[in-house]
């Protein structure tokens, strides 16, 4: 059974130095797990393939490191993802059939972020888009972000939402205050960052960003950053009537976007997702290096579905959305 895993992630030399420096000293000084993490990230050659020849895995979706690119103004911001995405070019070149690339997009100069999007699935075969969440406290259904959006749709490429810390003033009000480390953790990984990908997505829903462009596709990560656990509520809070979209809530989170595993491997909430969304979205996907590859396919490999089912979420989903 093939395995392609998308959510696998990357730093390129000029980001781990700039935009991705807070996050790479924060690994520094967490020793031994800290710094074997960052030569992960960096390697994107012979001992990563070693490494998903070990677990089983074929191919890797590659995508810019948080923090990515949103929070640094347009000039910096469009350097960085030029620099990023020439590296991953040179990398899916090395190995075609293990790698595929995501784009990092300067989200804040959203025409230079369409026009960029553009030049590398046309010319370099880039399989789609990853933003990092909010672009210092703009989301997604803000116009000023629609012309990198209509870029996707045209092209019938996704765009990979990852996961951010939200705006500090959201940190400072929701987490702020709290003992030793809690802060921290409480606002990123361990809770704030899934709530605040689930809120930016369902924001983007309800401003109309997917009547405006109805075959945009949007990828997220975690088995649904809690959305699927939610849906039903959705339909009985937010009606048609109030919101005055075209469709549910539902449909869209059923119709335009997908899900993958992004190392929450965890029977009960898959099991949610799957009844909720079905399994033609439902995509595999480690979240490497923090996830472990062995454990992400231990995990697929037992989940209580039928070959036909674990074959679609272990590549055939990935191959349709993709193109790959």
């Amino acid at each position: 059974m093939r395995k392609i895993a998308v959510e696998e992630h990357f730093v390129s030399p000029r980001f781990a130095a700039g935009a991705g420096r807070e996050y790479m000293d924060y690994h520094r000084g967490r020793p031994p797990r800290g710094p074997q993490l960052i030569k992960q990230l960096e390697e994107v050659g012979e001992q990563r393939i070693a490494e998903m020849d070990a677990a089983g895995i074929d191919m890797q979706v590659l995508s810019l490191h948080t923090p990515g690119v949103e929070q640094l103004g347009p000039e910096e911001a469009i350097e960085t993802a030029r620099e990023a995405n020439e590296f991953l070019a040179d990398v899916v070149k090395r190995n075609p059939a293990r790698f595929a690339g995501l784009a990092a997009l300067p989200t804040s100069a959203p025409e230079d972020a369409a026009r960029e999007l553009e030049r590398l699935v046309t010319r370099q075969n880039f399989k789609g888009a990853i933003i990092n969440g909010h672009t210092r406290g703009r989301y997604l259904d803000d116009p000023f972000f629609w012309p990198m959006l209509e870029c996707a749709a045209a092209l019938e490429v996704p765009i990979y939402l990852h996961p951010a810390v939200p705006p500090k003033a959201v940190v400072d009000a929701s987490y702020g205050g709290l003992p030793g480390s809690m802060t921290f953790l409480l606002s990123a990984n361990a809770w704030g960052w899934h709530i605040e990908t689930a809120t930016h997505l369902l924001r983007a829903i309800v401003a109309g960003v997917f009547d405006k462009f109805p075959n945009l596709q949007i990828v997220i990560g975690h088995l649904g950053e809690t959305l699927p656990f939610m849906l039903p509520r959705f339909d009985r809070n937010l009606p048609m009537n109030v919101t005055r979209l075209q469709r549910p809530v539902s449909d869209y989170l059923r119709q335009n976007v997908n899900y993958t595993l992004g190392g929450f491997n965890f029977p009960a909430a898959f099991l949610n997702l799957l009844l909720e969304i079905g399994v033609d979205r439902i995509m595999f996907s480690v979240d490497y290096p923090y996830g472990s590859m062995k454990e992400a396919v231990g995990f697929l490999e037992n989940i209580p579905v039928g070959a036909a089912d674990r074959e679609k979420i272990a590549h055939g989903n990935a191959e349709r959305l993709f193109r790959l």
